[in-house]
């Protein structure tokens, strides 16, 4: 069904969410997998200058750690991977990354916002419904292991 799968991963609750939903569907479809987080940019860190420097390295170095313990988390599973990094806007980023691997799904959890906070800051799931050229899975399942272990 799925050949490459996409899987968006931000350390958050519903970033896990879509992290472990994607893996179960890769395992079953046999999916080769990219796992990718994305460094978000604040506009106000960029005024920063110098201090923008610093904040940034530690928010990389934390994004990378994340993404490390999601490819442990997936090698733990039987799942192997490509992991990427990228930095600026999500959605965007999602995008292109989604057309580079050709992936057939990309999955991202979903983040319940207020009216005025989706209308200020724009809707990621919004933006990729409208601009991938594969399906998209908004993961909000909570899934625990016993479908990994069900396999083994």
């Amino acid at each position: 069904m799925y050949r490459n799968i996409l899987l968006a991963y931000d350390g958050t609750r519903e970033g896990a969410l879509a992290l472990r939903e994607g893996a179960l569907l890769a395992k079953t479809c046999g999916a080769k997998v990219v796992l990718l987080c994305v460094v978000p940019t604040p506009a106000g860190l960029a005024a920063a200058e110098g201090t923008y420097e610093s904040a940034a390295d530690k928010q990389f170095a934390g994004y990378k750690d994340l993404l490390q313990q999601g490819v442990v988390w997936l090698k733990q599973r039987g799942i192997d991977c490509v992991a990427k990094i990228a930095t600026g806007e999500p959605a965007p980023i999602i995008g292109k990354i989604a057309r580079e691997s050709e992936a057939d799904l990309v999955v991202v959890g979903h983040h319940r916002r207020t009216f005025l906070a989706r209308w200020w800051s724009g809707s990621t799931n919004a933006y990729l419904s409208d601009n991938l050229h594969c399906s998209l899975l908004m993961a909000s399942n909570p899934l625990g292991d016993d479908p990994f272990e069900a396999d083994d």
